[in-house]
């Protein structure tokens, strides 16, 4: 009687993380560049109650008997798909049309990447520096910050497919400027750590960071300027999955209450 309780709050448990992921995707659905997660789930161990045997007259009994103690999270994976194109008036805005990351340069010096292409340009020591909305560097398919001098007019820096950085000659043709934007890709995205504020960090699940621009085994990713990647959350598939999350937590909560009763009259039997 004992084990249906505790089966019964395992699930309430695994439903309640269900449902905050669920919230959370619906929450960051306006989110640039946000990925969609989901919930994994494992039953836990079971109880043998009778093992393979043989009755009193010799004959092999057909199995066992066993009893499952509940569930629980196995994990939280990303949906790494692409989200929809949205266009910007912004000349410092640029959405990804593959499979690569944006890197920059956090405040701790460590490299973070991310899909979210919201940047701008930003002054710098040694000129203008382009960087995310946090006021992060972003980096080039060298790994360093794209920093260029104050003769520059920023508003007229366009950025090809490739990611070159381009700027206009005396007869308004765009020039390459010998900078190209860093796109890097893993061999497991989903080993990525979520690091908040749309930045992932590499893991050794996730595997080292693959270069666009030196390894030719990748597929090459695209950089499509006055766009930004929107999230990939499907609200109707969400909307779904939380009824189905309610009603899961309903029908633990009701095997907990079930036990309880059953128990109440257990112990009513000696009355």
């Amino acid at each position: 009687m004992v084990r249906s309780l505790w089966t019964g709050a395992t699930g309430m448990r695994a439903q309640q993380i269900n449902m905050d992921t669920i919230a959370n995707n619906l929450a960051n659905v306006n989110t640039t560049g946000y990925k969609t997660q989901t919930n994994e789930f494992r039953s836990l161990l079971y109880q043998t109650i009778q093992t393979e045997t043989t009755s009193a007259n010799g004959e092999t009994k057909p199995g066992s008997a066993q009893v499952g103690l509940g569930v629980r999270n196995a994990s939280i994976n990303t949906n790494f798909s692409q989200g929809a194109l949205l266009a910007s008036e912004s000349d410092t805005s640029f959405a990804i049309d593959g499979k690569g990351f944006f890197a920059v340069q956090g405040g701790d010096g460590n490299t973070y990447y991310t899909r979210n292409g919201t940047f701008l340009w930003s002054l710098a020591t040694s000129g203008n520096m382009l960087c995310d909305s946090d006021g992060n560097p972003v980096l080039d398919t060298t790994g360093k910050a794209i920093i260029l001098n104050d003769s520059y007019v920023t508003s007229q820096i366009t950025v090809t497919q490739d990611g070159e950085v381009c700027y206009p000659d005396e007869k308004n043709n765009p020039q390459p400027l010998g900078i190209k934007i860093g796109l890097w890709q893993f061999s497991n995205p989903n080993g990525l750590k979520r690091e908040g504020e749309g930045l992932f960090s590499q893991t050794a699940a996730s595997g080292e960071a693959l270069n666009e621009a030196t390894n030719n085994a990748l597929q090459k990713s695209s950089v499509i300027q006055g766009y930004l990647e929107g999230s990939n959350v499907a609200i109707v598939d969400e909307m779904v999955n939380m009824i189905t999350t309610q009603r899961a937590y309903e029908f633990n909560s009701k095997i907990i209450t079930t036990t309880d009763t059953m128990l109440d009259e257990a112990n009513n039997l000696r009355r």
